[in-house]
């Protein structure tokens, strides 16, 4: 029976540890500054909004929500991410995905401030990561590896397959792992001997978007599963792996809710605080 991974735990830590240096970072006279823009009226993109507004009040953040109609224009939202770039006591602007149809988030994700884009998401930043000089890490592969982490298992050498080639999750996930000394495949819709590859994975992280995917022939007797997945089936949410039979094969596995998605928030939180610091070169 595996050990379960309690996100809700880890990122607890994390959030204390974000509230401890942002104490010490007051004393100095720097409050650190999130602003969140929502265009439109997404449900599931409110309530994210709302936990991260909920979080920067626990760690001591100051923090901005600007909530836009759906029909704003592409130069509306161009003009509002420009005033923030220049906002002093604003140190991280996230722009929440995804936006209507008629936006480009290329071009909004492009005209961030590089420094303030605790998304990690900006070409620069993406760039950073890729050769390992980076500023920011992407909220959600960062959390994976504080998961990783907190089993104590070492990637040194460990073989690690990568479900999904997403720009938010999949490709910075691989990158990550790379960085950690693991040997990492990605596999995607057109991988062959798909099951083959994940079984031989100590480390198997399941990005791909669909309801219990991965099942127990696929995974290696004592492997880390990480579930990146939100599903919902018969009106439940559910991850990518099918976690009642995979959690009697794996040495650790995270659940869903309750395991990578507390840590996407609490990584912003870091990102945000770590911004904070070298805008002020506290």
């Amino acid at each position: 029976m595996a050990q379960i991974i309690d996100g809700k735990a880890v990122s607890r830590a994390v959030r204390a540890r974000v509230a401890q240096e942002t104490l010490a970072l007051k004393e100095q006279g720097v409050t650190p500054g999130l602003a969140v823009i929502l265009v439109g009226e997404d449900p599931a993109s409110q309530v994210y909004v709302r936990n991260k507004e909920k979080a920067c009040a626990e760690v001591g953040f100051y923090s901005e929500k600007y909530t836009l109609p759906a029909d704003t224009t592409q130069a509306q939202l161009n003009a509002l991410v420009d005033e923030l770039n220049g906002k002093k006591e604003i140190n991280g602007i996230l722009c929440q995905l995804p936006l209507p149809p008629h936006l480009s988030d290329k071009e909004v994700i492009a005209r961030i401030d590089p420094a303030k884009d605790v998304d990690a998401f900006h070409p620069e930043n993406v760039g950073a990561i890729m050769i390992g000089d980076y500023r920011f890490l992407p909220c959600t592969p960062a959390g994976v590896m504080e998961l990783i982490r907190s089993t104590g298992t070492d990637l040194t050498g460990k073989r690690a397959v990568v479900l999904g080639r997403s720009n938010i999750v999949g490709k910075p996930m691989a990158m990550l792992l790379l960085h950690a000394n693991g040997t990492v495949t990605v596999c995607h819709s057109k991988t062959k001997n798909l099951k083959e590859i994940c079984r031989n994975a100590d480390i198997l992280v399941a990005a791909v978007g669909k309801a219990k995917f991965v099942t127990e022939d696929m995974v290696k007797p004592g492997a880390v599963v990480i579930d990146v997945g939100m599903n919902r089936e018969n009106g439940k949410l559910c991850g990518d792996v099918d976690f009642d039979a995979v959690k009697e094969k794996a040495s650790a596995i995270t659940p869903v809710p309750g395991g990578v998605g507390p840590m996407t928030i609490a990584m912003l939180m870091q990102n945000t605080l770590t911004a904070a610091k070298r805008q002020n070169n506290a």
